[in-house]
């Protein structure tokens, strides 16, 4: 017996084995997440993809670039979906697209689909996200995703050694660092030591660099700052440290059989088609000195009228209601009373600058211009529009936080202070759930696309 193995992007793979096929994180768009491109580059033939029936979907966790409308609406409506999830919304949702058989994965509870068994592991943040343990052909497949494995659940792992795969995220974003690149610390120069360590506790017979596989715009000083691991890095490292386990690439549409004794080349598949060089590896430059805020929002169009209207609105108003409606984090820089400078950036790099007085949960706007400061944010126009009603999520906002130099006191307090405290970052994504699906399902109902659950 053997098991059929294709990636399909970022997270997603095709699972085949004696007549079953089931689909894990199917995302077959390019771009994805809003500003994700393919890397190394594909295009998907939607029209075969349309035409392929898998026995199950599995969904490791509910971030966009997992979890796609665009791209589950190209399913027939009868596939039997899994989703790791807690909230109710994210089924509901699914529901209303027009599937019919949605079920919700419990960690440890096997699912068997024909040949295939899949088994939710919990990975380290188990409010959010997954890990598959998939058995077929008597092999063990582990798909970390994008997780990482909690120390506490590896020696539940390291029973089923050695594995015959393991499915590896093998980057280290640095999502959190890019939104302060003037206050962040240097990445470290090699693999995170407790990779090494699990892995060694998984003893894999191959490895494959999973998960990322994307860069942002072409012209975006991200693609040198977010990705400090290369392809070729993970493997040298990783296999010096286990020298019985082998490392495969597998590129978008590449498909290989895994049995006992081998990994062999299978056809690809055929609706991810790649394009231009496939062998593409990250170039980071962490040294490098990020462009402004200001250059950085000429690369988006302007907006509308009515869209220019809605962020400022929110900035003057609807940013201080959701504020003061929310509940302060323990230990906040904003307990005390600060100044805080939100920055918004049009198209042709003129900044329209608001200034708040802070303290605790109370905020209120100043007019004029403050002597001092405490905090800045600054954000293009068209990206802060897009979080308000497109989903857009802060990996690809391009938010600036605290690029600047402070008074000796501020600056102190900074040391102790975390970056996701900023308030525009709370005000648009804390206690905000499925914002870029919903906005999704929103369209493709106005398409008018949804399919009748009922028939």
């Amino acid at each position: 017996m053997t098991l059929k193995i294709s990636r399909i992007l970022h997270a997603g793979y095709v699972f085949e084995c004696e007549g079953t096929r089931i689909a894990f994180d199917p995302v077959v768009e390019n771009p994805f997440s809003r500003n994700c491109q393919a890397f190394p580059d594909v295009r998907f033939d939607h029209a075969q993809f349309r035409d392929v029936r898998f026995d199950a979907v599995f969904i490791s966790h509910f971030h966009d670039d997992h979890c796609s409308f665009d791209s589950l609406d190209l399913l027939d409506r009868a596939t039997p979906m899994y989703i790791y999830c807690l909230f109710d919304e994210l089924f509901e949702m699914v529901r209303e697209l027009g599937f019919t058989d949605v079920h919700q994965l419990r960690i440890d509870a096997p699912v068997r689909v024909g040949a295939i068994t899949v088994i939710a592991r919990e990975a380290m943040d188990a409010d959010v996200d997954s890990m598959f343990h998939v058995q077929a052909a008597g092999l063990n497949v582990l798909n970390v995703v994008d997780s990482w494995i909690d120390p506490d659940m590896l020696p539940a792992l390291a029973r089923f050694a050695p594995w015959d795969m393991v499915l590896w995220p093998f980057q280290t974003m640095r999502e959190i660092e890019v939104l302060s690149p003037s206050r962040a610390a240097p990445a470290p120069p090699q693999l995170p030591e407790e990779w090494i360590a699990q892995l060694a506790a998984l003893k894999p017979r191959y490895v494959v660099p999973s998960s990322c596989q994307f860069v942002q715009e072409p012209w975006s000083w991200y693609n040198h700052a977010f990705f400090p691991i290369t392809y070729r890095q993970f493997r040298d490292e990783v296999g010096a440290a286990l020298p019985d386990a082998q490392v495969v690439r597998m590129n978008p549409s590449v498909s290989f059989v895994l049995d006992r004794d081998s990994l062999v080349a299978a056809p690809p598949l055929s609706w991810v088609v790649p394009v231009g060089e496939q062998d593409v590896d990250y170039q980071y430059h962490g040294h490098a000195t990020p462009p402004r805020t200001a250059d950085i929002a000429r690369h988006f169009p302007a907006l509308t009228a009515v869209q220019h209207a809605r962020v400022m609105d929110y900035c003057a108003t609807g940013l201080l209601e959701k504020y003061r409606g929310m509940e302060l984090p323990e230990e906040s820089f904003f307990e005390k009373p600060r100044v805080w400078r939100l920055s918004v950036f049009d198209h042709a790099g003129e900044g329209t600058h608001f200034h708040y007085r802070i303290e605790g949960d109370q905020i209120g706007l100043i007019a004029g211009v403050p002597d001092t400061l405490s905090w800045t944010t600054e954000v293009p126009f068209a990206r802060l529009y897009a979080a308000l009603e497109e989903g857009e999520a802060l990996t690809s906002m391009y938010m600036r936080i605290n690029d600047a130099v402070f008074d000796h006191q501020t600056e102190a307090d900074l040391l102790d202070a975390e970056l996701v405290d900023d308030p525009l970052i709370r005000c648009l994504f804390n206690d905000v759930f499925g914002a870029y699906q919903a906005a999704q399902l929103r369209r493709i109902q106005e398409r008018g696309q949804v399919v009748d659950p009922a028939g």
